[in-house]
């Protein structure tokens, strides 16, 4: 863990958007770090794990042998939010996994690979985000939250259309997920939304 006194916020850069979530949160005066290895997890308060393709991020994790160091730092307590397949990476269970498919865990629910359909239905919707308000959410391949456990806090749902009602954002602890994707577009409000949350829990 970082100890320069300076909240760092690692940023997993083994497959996905990694780059545009360096760019929201350098665009918010926050600290970033590109996290590749397993000392630079070590230098890190905090951690996004992107969008991209989850059973990718999951080999790659692997054969770098970052998998179980992520692992253990969300156990241990670390900050952490995911997006899209950053979600399914920090989600207890999936419904359609690949075969064999981990994830780094800590989020106790169970999210839906691709429920929102093929790449070619990717769409964007405007959501109501607890504690933020309305933004535009931008749905790729993304998952959806099937369900939660109780402690878990739900910060959005799908408003509209045939999957009204879905879970697309949670909460529970240091740990923050999105279906969506804030880091594809300008508003930098869910990044300031997790860095307050890194910040506090450095500051308890």
């Amino acid at each position: 863990m970082a100890h320069s006194g300076i909240t760092t916020i690692g940023v997993l850069a083994l497959q996905g958007d990694f780059r545009e979530h360096v760019a929201a949160l350098n665009a918010i005066g926050a600290r970033s770090a590109l996290v590749r290895r397993p000392n630079d997890l070590d230098a890190v308060d905090a951690l996004i794990v992107p969008g991209g393709e989850s059973t990718a991020m999951w080999k790659l994790a692997t054969t770098a042998e970052m998998f179980e160091p992520v692992r253990k730092r969300i156990a241990d307590g670390m900050p952490a939010f995911g997006t899209c397949a950053g979600m399914i990476m920090l989600a207890d269970r999936i419904t359609d996994a690949a075969a064999g498919q981990e994830t780094f865990g800590g989020l106790p629910i169970t999210v839906r690979r691709n429920a929102f359909g093929r790449q070619t239905e990717s769409f964007e919707e405007p959501i109501s985000f607890d504690g933020i308000g309305e933004l535009t959410g931008v749905f790729i391949r993304a998952p959806w939250v099937e369900d939660v456990d109780g402690g878990v806090e739900v910060l959005a749902r799908v408003t509209s259309g045939p999957a009204i009602g879905r879970i697309v954002a949670v909460r529970q602890g240091n740990l923050l997920a999105t279906s969506f994707h804030p880091e594809l577009t300008a508003d930098r409000r869910v990044h300031e939304y997790f860095v307050a949350m890194v910040t506090a829990r450095d500051a308890a």
